[in-house]
Protein backbone atom coordinates (compact mmCIF):
# COMPACT_ATOMS: atom_id res chain seq x y z
CA UNK A 1 0.00 0.00 0.00
CA UNK A 2 1.42 3.39 -1.00
CA UNK A 3 2.36 5.86 1.70
CA UNK A 4 4.94 8.31 3.00
CA UNK A 5 7.83 7.54 5.31
CA UNK A 6 8.87 10.35 7.64
CA UNK A 7 12.66 10.41 7.92
CA UNK A 8 14.43 12.67 10.39
CA UNK A 9 17.67 10.94 11.40
CA UNK A 10 19.89 12.11 14.23
CA UNK A 11 22.76 12.23 11.79
CA UNK A 12 25.63 12.88 14.17
CA UNK A 13 27.89 10.90 11.83
CA UNK A 14 27.39 13.25 8.85
CA UNK A 15 26.31 10.27 6.77
CA UNK A 16 23.91 12.32 4.63
CA UNK A 17 24.37 15.34 2.40
CA UNK A 18 20.64 15.62 1.64
CA UNK A 19 17.70 14.03 3.43
CA UNK A 20 14.07 13.69 2.40
CA UNK A 21 11.90 14.47 5.42
CA UNK A 22 8.94 12.85 3.71
CA UNK A 23 9.86 9.97 1.40
CA UNK A 24 7.00 8.48 -0.61
CA UNK A 25 6.88 4.73 -1.11
CA UNK A 26 4.70 2.30 -3.00
CA UNK A 27 3.93 -1.39 -3.31
CA UNK A 28 6.48 -4.02 -4.18
CA UNK A 29 9.33 -6.16 -2.87
CA UNK A 30 10.78 -3.27 -0.83
CA UNK A 31 7.51 -1.55 0.12
CA UNK A 32 8.12 1.04 2.84
CA UNK A 33 11.79 0.16 3.34
CA UNK A 34 14.11 3.15 3.73
CA UNK A 35 17.01 3.09 1.28
CA UNK A 36 19.85 5.62 1.17
CA UNK A 37 21.49 6.52 -2.14
CA UNK A 38 25.12 7.54 -2.66
CA UNK A 39 25.26 11.12 -3.87
CA UNK A 40 26.75 10.26 -7.26
CA UNK A 41 23.52 8.57 -8.42
CA UNK A 42 21.01 10.80 -10.19
CA UNK A 43 17.72 11.33 -8.38
CA UNK A 44 14.97 13.34 -10.04
CA UNK A 45 14.04 16.31 -7.90
CA UNK A 46 16.68 15.60 -5.24
CA UNK A 47 20.02 17.43 -5.09
CA UNK A 48 22.95 15.35 -6.40
CA UNK A 49 26.39 16.81 -5.67
CA UNK A 50 29.01 14.03 -5.77
CA UNK A 51 30.14 15.74 -2.51
CA UNK A 52 31.64 18.58 -4.56
CA UNK A 53 31.06 22.33 -4.36
CA UNK A 54 31.08 22.42 -8.16
CA UNK A 55 27.74 20.53 -8.21
CA UNK A 56 26.14 22.10 -5.13
CA UNK A 57 22.49 22.80 -5.90
CA UNK A 58 22.40 20.55 -8.99
CA UNK A 59 19.05 18.74 -9.23
CA UNK A 60 18.90 16.05 -11.95
CA UNK A 61 15.80 15.92 -14.16
CA UNK A 62 15.84 12.10 -14.18
CA UNK A 63 16.46 9.03 -12.01
CA UNK A 64 19.33 6.59 -12.41
CA UNK A 65 18.06 3.18 -13.53
CA UNK A 66 18.69 1.66 -10.09
CA UNK A 67 16.66 4.46 -8.50
CA UNK A 68 13.82 3.83 -10.96
CA UNK A 69 13.88 0.17 -9.95
CA UNK A 70 13.89 0.99 -6.24
CA UNK A 71 10.94 3.31 -6.60
CA UNK A 72 9.16 0.64 -8.65
CA UNK A 73 9.78 -1.88 -5.86
CA UNK A 74 8.14 0.45 -3.34
CA UNK A 75 11.29 1.61 -1.54
CA UNK A 76 11.41 4.98 0.20
CA UNK A 77 14.38 7.04 -1.02
CA UNK A 78 15.23 8.85 2.21
CA UNK A 79 18.36 10.76 1.23
CA UNK A 80 21.70 11.10 -0.51
CA UNK A 81 24.76 9.94 1.36
CA UNK A 82 28.13 11.59 1.87
CA UNK A 83 31.16 10.41 -0.08
CA UNK A 84 34.67 11.37 -1.07
CA UNK A 85 34.46 14.11 -3.70
CA UNK A 86 33.59 12.45 -7.02
CA UNK A 87 34.49 9.12 -5.39
CA UNK A 88 38.15 10.07 -5.06
CA UNK A 89 39.31 8.75 -1.71
CA UNK A 90 39.23 5.94 0.84
CA UNK A 91 38.09 7.82 3.95
CA UNK A 92 35.06 9.98 3.03
CA UNK A 93 37.27 12.79 4.22
CA UNK A 94 37.54 14.69 0.91
CA UNK A 95 33.86 15.65 0.84
CA UNK A 96 33.09 19.35 0.43
CA UNK A 97 30.37 18.82 3.05
CA UNK A 98 32.68 17.60 5.79
CA UNK A 99 33.93 14.13 6.73
CA UNK A 100 31.72 11.23 7.76
CA UNK A 101 32.35 9.53 11.12
CA UNK A 102 32.47 5.77 11.66
CA UNK A 103 29.50 4.67 13.84
CA UNK A 104 31.61 1.86 15.32
CA UNK A 105 34.03 4.47 16.67
CA UNK A 106 33.34 8.12 15.78
CA UNK A 107 37.05 8.84 16.23
CA UNK A 108 37.78 6.65 13.19
CA UNK A 109 37.22 7.06 9.46
CA UNK A 110 34.40 5.02 7.89
CA UNK A 111 36.36 4.21 4.73
CA UNK A 112 35.42 5.45 1.29
CA UNK A 113 34.33 6.52 -1.04
CA UNK A 114 30.88 5.16 -0.12
CA UNK A 115 31.45 5.97 3.55
CA UNK A 116 28.16 7.80 4.00
CA UNK A 117 26.16 4.80 2.80
CA UNK A 118 28.16 2.46 5.05
CA UNK A 119 27.77 4.75 8.06
CA UNK A 120 24.02 5.15 7.50
CA UNK A 121 23.61 1.36 7.52
CA UNK A 122 26.03 0.73 10.41
CA UNK A 123 24.33 3.40 12.54
CA UNK A 124 20.92 1.86 11.93
CA UNK A 125 19.62 4.95 10.13
CA UNK A 126 18.60 2.77 7.17
CA UNK A 127 18.58 -1.01 6.64
CA UNK A 128 19.95 -0.77 3.09
CA UNK A 129 21.92 1.61 0.89
CA UNK A 130 23.47 1.88 -2.53
CA UNK A 131 27.13 2.67 -3.12
CA UNK A 132 29.46 2.59 -6.08
CA UNK A 133 32.78 0.79 -6.36
CA UNK A 134 35.63 1.47 -8.79
CA UNK A 135 38.53 0.08 -6.78
CA UNK A 136 36.98 -0.85 -3.45
CA UNK A 137 34.67 2.06 -2.66
CA UNK A 138 31.88 -0.24 -1.44
CA UNK A 139 34.06 -2.95 0.08
CA UNK A 140 36.42 -0.64 1.99
CA UNK A 141 33.74 1.18 4.03
CA UNK A 142 31.81 -2.07 4.48
CA UNK A 143 34.91 -3.57 6.11
CA UNK A 144 35.69 -0.51 8.23
CA UNK A 145 32.07 -0.11 9.43
CA UNK A 146 31.35 -3.80 9.99
CA UNK A 147 28.60 -4.29 7.39
CA UNK A 148 28.23 -6.24 4.12
CA UNK A 149 29.09 -4.61 0.79
CA UNK A 150 28.94 -6.15 -2.67
CA UNK A 151 30.50 -5.18 -6.00
CA UNK A 152 28.69 -7.10 -8.76
CA UNK A 153 30.09 -8.38 -12.02
CA UNK A 154 30.30 -5.50 -14.54
CA UNK A 155 27.22 -5.67 -16.73
CA UNK A 156 24.75 -6.98 -14.16
CA UNK A 157 23.64 -3.60 -12.77
CA UNK A 158 22.96 -0.65 -15.05
CA UNK A 159 25.17 2.39 -14.60
CA UNK A 160 22.72 4.71 -16.33
CA UNK A 161 22.54 7.81 -14.15
CA UNK A 162 25.80 7.12 -12.30
CA UNK A 163 28.13 10.12 -12.26
CA UNK A 164 31.30 8.06 -12.52
CA UNK A 165 34.82 9.42 -12.22
CA UNK A 166 36.26 6.28 -13.84
CA UNK A 167 33.84 4.92 -16.41
CA UNK A 168 35.49 1.58 -17.20
CA UNK A 169 35.70 0.44 -13.57
CA UNK A 170 32.87 1.88 -11.48
CA UNK A 171 29.94 -0.36 -10.55
CA UNK A 172 26.82 0.22 -8.44
CA UNK A 173 26.22 -2.22 -5.62
CA UNK A 174 24.19 -2.91 -2.46
CA UNK A 175 25.19 -2.40 1.18
CA UNK A 176 23.35 -3.78 4.22
CA UNK A 177 23.88 -5.33 7.63
CA UNK A 178 23.33 -8.90 6.40
CA UNK A 179 24.13 -10.91 3.30
CA UNK A 180 20.44 -11.74 2.96
CA UNK A 181 19.52 -8.05 2.71
CA UNK A 182 22.33 -7.42 0.22
CA UNK A 183 20.94 -10.26 -1.90
CA UNK A 184 17.43 -8.87 -1.55
CA UNK A 185 18.50 -5.42 -2.70
CA UNK A 186 20.55 -6.86 -5.56
CA UNK A 187 17.51 -8.79 -6.81
CA UNK A 188 15.77 -5.44 -7.34
CA UNK A 189 18.59 -3.47 -9.00
CA UNK A 190 20.15 -6.19 -11.19
CA UNK A 191 17.78 -5.83 -14.14
CA UNK A 192 18.55 -5.27 -17.80
CA UNK A 193 18.66 -1.70 -19.10
CA UNK A 194 19.28 -1.04 -22.82
CA UNK A 195 20.50 2.49 -22.00
CA UNK A 196 23.74 1.03 -20.63
CA UNK A 197 25.63 -0.49 -23.57
CA UNK A 198 27.88 -2.50 -21.22
CA UNK A 199 24.97 -4.49 -19.76
CA UNK A 200 24.39 -8.21 -20.13
CA UNK A 201 20.88 -9.55 -19.67
CA UNK A 202 21.62 -11.61 -16.54
CA UNK A 203 19.05 -10.65 -13.90
CA UNK A 204 19.76 -11.69 -10.33
CA UNK A 205 17.03 -13.98 -8.95
CA UNK A 206 18.65 -15.94 -6.16
CA UNK A 207 17.87 -17.09 -2.64
CA UNK A 208 21.16 -17.46 -0.70
CA UNK A 209 22.12 -21.00 0.32
CA UNK A 210 24.42 -22.01 3.18
CA UNK A 211 25.41 -25.29 1.51
CA UNK A 212 29.02 -24.86 0.33
CA UNK A 213 30.24 -28.45 0.63
CA UNK A 214 32.94 -29.16 -1.95
CA UNK A 215 33.48 -25.47 -2.77
CA UNK A 216 37.11 -24.86 -3.78
CA UNK A 217 38.42 -21.73 -2.08
CA UNK A 218 41.72 -20.24 -3.22
CA UNK A 219 43.95 -18.53 -0.63
CA UNK A 220 46.37 -16.20 -2.47
CA UNK A 221 49.71 -15.67 -0.74
CA UNK A 222 49.76 -12.08 -2.06
CA UNK A 223 46.73 -11.17 0.09
CA UNK A 224 48.57 -11.98 3.30
CA UNK A 225 51.95 -10.44 2.60
CA UNK A 226 53.67 -7.10 2.91
CA UNK A 227 51.53 -4.23 4.13
CA UNK A 228 48.82 -6.41 5.67
CA UNK A 229 48.45 -6.09 9.43
CA UNK A 230 49.22 -9.53 10.85
CA UNK A 231 46.25 -9.27 13.20
CA UNK A 232 43.96 -8.69 10.22
CA UNK A 233 45.55 -11.62 8.38
CA UNK A 234 44.99 -13.86 11.41
CA UNK A 235 41.31 -12.90 11.68
CA UNK A 236 40.81 -13.68 7.99
CA UNK A 237 42.65 -17.01 8.26
CA UNK A 238 40.29 -17.92 11.09
CA UNK A 239 37.30 -16.94 8.95
CA UNK A 240 38.56 -19.04 6.05
CA UNK A 241 38.87 -21.91 8.51
CA UNK A 242 35.14 -21.59 9.16
CA UNK A 243 34.50 -22.09 5.44
CA UNK A 244 36.65 -25.22 5.61
CA UNK A 245 34.65 -26.49 8.60
CA UNK A 246 31.51 -26.02 6.49
CA UNK A 247 32.88 -28.36 3.83
CA UNK A 248 34.90 -26.08 1.55
CA UNK A 249 38.31 -27.17 0.28
CA UNK A 250 41.14 -24.64 0.80
CA UNK A 251 43.70 -24.39 -2.00
CA UNK A 252 46.88 -22.24 -1.96
CA UNK A 253 47.12 -20.02 -5.05
CA UNK A 254 49.24 -17.20 -6.43
CA UNK A 255 48.13 -14.09 -8.34
CA UNK A 256 51.51 -12.79 -9.55
CA UNK A 257 50.03 -9.85 -11.46
CA UNK A 258 48.84 -8.30 -8.20
CA UNK A 259 52.13 -6.42 -7.89
CA UNK A 260 51.04 -4.30 -10.87
CA UNK A 261 47.42 -3.86 -9.84
CA UNK A 262 47.73 -0.69 -7.79
CA UNK A 263 49.88 1.33 -10.23
CA UNK A 264 47.75 0.17 -13.18
CA UNK A 265 44.54 1.09 -11.37
CA UNK A 266 45.89 4.50 -10.35
CA UNK A 267 46.86 5.41 -13.92
CA UNK A 268 43.57 4.21 -15.43
CA UNK A 269 41.47 5.82 -12.70
CA UNK A 270 43.20 9.19 -12.87
CA UNK A 271 43.24 9.24 -16.66
CA UNK A 272 39.51 8.61 -16.86
CA UNK A 273 38.85 11.12 -14.08
CA UNK A 274 40.71 13.79 -16.05
CA UNK A 275 38.53 13.07 -19.06
CA UNK A 276 35.21 12.75 -17.21
CA UNK A 277 35.61 15.83 -15.06
CA UNK A 278 36.42 18.07 -18.04
CA UNK A 279 32.68 18.77 -18.35
CA UNK A 280 32.71 20.79 -15.12
CA UNK A 281 33.74 23.96 -16.88
CA UNK A 282 31.17 26.55 -15.89
CA UNK A 283 29.39 26.18 -19.22
CA UNK A 284 27.95 22.67 -19.20
CA UNK A 285 28.07 22.05 -15.43
CA UNK A 286 29.14 24.02 -12.39
CA UNK A 287 28.79 27.69 -11.41
CA UNK A 288 28.89 30.08 -14.35
CA UNK A 289 32.36 31.29 -15.31
CA UNK A 290 33.37 34.93 -15.41
CA UNK A 291 32.88 35.74 -19.10
CA UNK A 292 34.99 38.90 -18.81
CA UNK A 293 38.08 36.76 -18.38
CA UNK A 294 39.82 34.66 -21.02
CA UNK A 295 38.54 31.08 -21.25
CA UNK A 296 41.74 29.69 -19.74
CA UNK A 297 41.68 32.07 -16.78
CA UNK A 298 37.98 31.54 -16.11
CA UNK A 299 38.32 27.74 -16.36
CA UNK A 300 41.34 27.72 -14.06
CA UNK A 301 39.72 29.99 -11.47
CA UNK A 302 36.46 28.04 -11.43
CA UNK A 303 38.08 24.61 -10.97
CA UNK A 304 40.64 25.95 -8.54
CA UNK A 305 37.91 27.37 -6.32
CA UNK A 306 35.23 24.68 -6.55
CA UNK A 307 37.21 21.41 -6.77
CA UNK A 308 39.01 19.97 -3.73
CA UNK A 309 42.70 19.17 -3.42
CA UNK A 310 42.39 15.44 -4.12
CA UNK A 311 40.20 15.97 -7.18
CA UNK A 312 42.64 18.52 -8.59
CA UNK A 313 45.58 16.20 -7.88
CA UNK A 314 44.00 13.29 -9.74
CA UNK A 315 42.91 15.45 -12.66
CA UNK A 316 46.46 16.81 -13.07
CA UNK A 317 48.05 13.37 -12.86
CA UNK A 318 45.48 11.93 -15.26
CA UNK A 319 46.02 14.76 -17.72
CA UNK A 320 49.74 14.03 -17.65
CA UNK A 321 49.28 10.31 -18.35
CA UNK A 322 47.04 11.07 -21.34
CA UNK A 323 49.17 13.82 -22.83
CA UNK A 324 51.22 13.50 -26.02
CA UNK A 325 54.36 11.48 -25.45
CA UNK A 326 53.11 9.99 -22.19
CA UNK A 327 49.93 8.07 -23.09
CA UNK A 328 51.91 5.17 -24.54
CA UNK A 329 54.34 5.11 -21.63
CA UNK A 330 51.66 5.12 -18.93
CA UNK A 331 48.04 4.62 -19.98
CA UNK A 332 48.67 1.95 -22.63
CA UNK A 333 50.93 0.00 -20.26
CA UNK A 334 48.33 0.23 -17.52
CA UNK A 335 45.72 -1.27 -19.85
CA UNK A 336 48.13 -4.09 -20.72
CA UNK A 337 48.70 -4.76 -17.00
CA UNK A 338 44.95 -4.83 -16.50
CA UNK A 339 44.60 -7.55 -19.14
CA UNK A 340 47.39 -9.58 -17.52
CA UNK A 341 45.76 -9.34 -14.10
CA UNK A 342 42.45 -10.52 -15.58
CA UNK A 343 44.25 -13.50 -17.14
CA UNK A 344 45.87 -14.35 -13.79
CA UNK A 345 42.45 -14.55 -12.17
CA UNK A 346 41.06 -16.57 -15.08
CA UNK A 347 43.87 -19.11 -14.66
CA UNK A 348 43.24 -19.29 -10.92
CA UNK A 349 39.51 -19.82 -11.43
CA UNK A 350 40.14 -22.73 -13.80
CA UNK A 351 40.71 -24.82 -10.63
CA UNK A 352 38.81 -22.75 -8.05
CA UNK A 353 35.29 -21.56 -7.30
CA UNK A 354 36.10 -18.51 -5.19
CA UNK A 355 39.15 -16.65 -3.87
CA UNK A 356 39.32 -15.38 -0.27
CA UNK A 357 41.44 -12.82 1.53
CA UNK A 358 41.26 -9.66 3.63
CA UNK A 359 39.20 -6.76 2.31
CA UNK A 360 41.48 -4.11 3.78
CA UNK A 361 45.07 -4.39 5.02
CA UNK A 362 44.25 -2.56 8.28
CA UNK A 363 41.32 -1.69 10.49
CA UNK A 364 39.81 1.81 10.46
CA UNK A 365 42.26 4.51 11.52
CA UNK A 366 41.88 8.01 12.92
CA UNK A 367 41.54 11.03 10.64
CA UNK A 368 44.99 12.47 10.01
CA UNK A 369 46.87 9.27 10.87
CA UNK A 370 47.43 8.54 7.17
CA UNK A 371 48.09 11.75 5.25
CA UNK A 372 50.56 10.81 2.52
CA UNK A 373 48.57 10.41 -0.74
CA UNK A 374 50.57 7.34 -1.78
CA UNK A 375 49.94 5.67 1.58
CA UNK A 376 46.22 6.34 1.16
CA UNK A 377 46.29 4.87 -2.36
CA UNK A 378 48.02 1.74 -1.00
CA UNK A 379 44.98 1.07 1.19
CA UNK A 380 43.24 -0.15 -1.99
CA UNK A 381 45.88 -2.79 -2.74
CA UNK A 382 43.60 -5.73 -1.88
CA UNK A 383 40.42 -4.46 -3.52
CA UNK A 384 41.58 -3.07 -6.89
CA UNK A 385 42.61 -6.47 -8.36
CA UNK A 386 38.98 -7.66 -8.50
CA UNK A 387 37.97 -4.38 -10.14
CA UNK A 388 40.66 -4.65 -12.81
CA UNK A 389 39.78 -8.31 -13.43
CA UNK A 390 36.09 -7.47 -13.81
CA UNK A 391 34.93 -10.04 -11.26
CA UNK A 392 32.35 -9.85 -8.44
CA UNK A 393 33.54 -9.35 -4.86
CA UNK A 394 31.90 -9.09 -1.45
CA UNK A 395 33.09 -7.94 1.96
CA UNK A 396 31.52 -9.57 5.02
CA UNK A 397 32.44 -8.87 8.67
CA UNK A 398 34.74 -11.54 10.12
CA UNK A 399 35.77 -10.40 13.57
CA UNK A 400 37.22 -7.41 15.39
CA UNK A 401 40.55 -6.04 16.55
CA UNK A 402 40.30 -3.64 19.51
CA UNK A 403 36.56 -3.56 18.75
CA UNK A 404 37.22 -2.40 15.16
CA UNK A 405 35.72 -4.56 12.39
CA UNK A 406 37.72 -6.71 9.96
CA UNK A 407 36.36 -7.64 6.53
CA UNK A 408 36.60 -10.99 4.73
CA UNK A 409 36.69 -10.48 0.96
CA UNK A 410 35.34 -13.20 -1.32
CA UNK A 411 35.82 -13.00 -5.09
CA UNK A 412 34.33 -15.18 -7.82
CA UNK A 413 34.23 -15.84 -11.54
CA UNK A 414 32.52 -13.32 -13.79
CA UNK A 415 28.72 -13.66 -13.59
CA UNK A 416 28.95 -16.11 -10.70
CA UNK A 417 27.81 -13.50 -8.21
CA UNK A 418 25.42 -16.02 -6.69
CA UNK A 419 28.26 -18.35 -5.69
CA UNK A 420 30.17 -15.78 -3.61
CA UNK A 421 26.95 -14.57 -2.02
CA UNK A 422 26.26 -18.17 -0.98
CA UNK A 423 29.75 -18.48 0.52
CA UNK A 424 29.36 -15.18 2.41
CA UNK A 425 25.89 -16.24 3.57
CA UNK A 426 27.19 -19.62 4.79
CA UNK A 427 29.95 -17.93 6.77
CA UNK A 428 27.58 -15.35 8.23
CA UNK A 429 25.03 -17.94 9.28
CA UNK A 430 27.68 -20.06 10.98
CA UNK A 431 29.30 -17.28 12.99
CA UNK A 432 25.95 -15.77 14.01
CA UNK A 433 24.47 -19.10 15.08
Amino acid sequence: MAGTLNFSPDDSYNAFITTCAEAPFGDGALAGIAVAIKDNLSTAGIQTTCASRILAGYIPPYDAHVVELLRGAGAAIVGKTNMDEFGMGSTTGTSAFGPTKNPVDPERVPGGSSGGSAAAVAAGLVPMALGSDAGGAIRCPAAFCGIVGFKPTPGRVSRYGLIAHTSSLEEIGPMARTVGDVSRLLSVIARYDPRDSTMVDRPYDHEPSADIKGLKVGIPEEYFGEGVDERVAEQVRTAVGVLEDLGADLVPVSIPGMRYALPAYSIICMSEASSNLARYDGVRYGPAVDTKKSWHEAYQDLRGEYLGVEARRRILLGTLTLSAGYAGRYYAKALAARRNIARDFERAFSDLDIIAGPTMPTVAFRPGEVTDPLALYRLDALTVPASLAGIPAISVPCGRIDNLPVGLQLMGRRFEDERIIDAAFAYEQEVRA
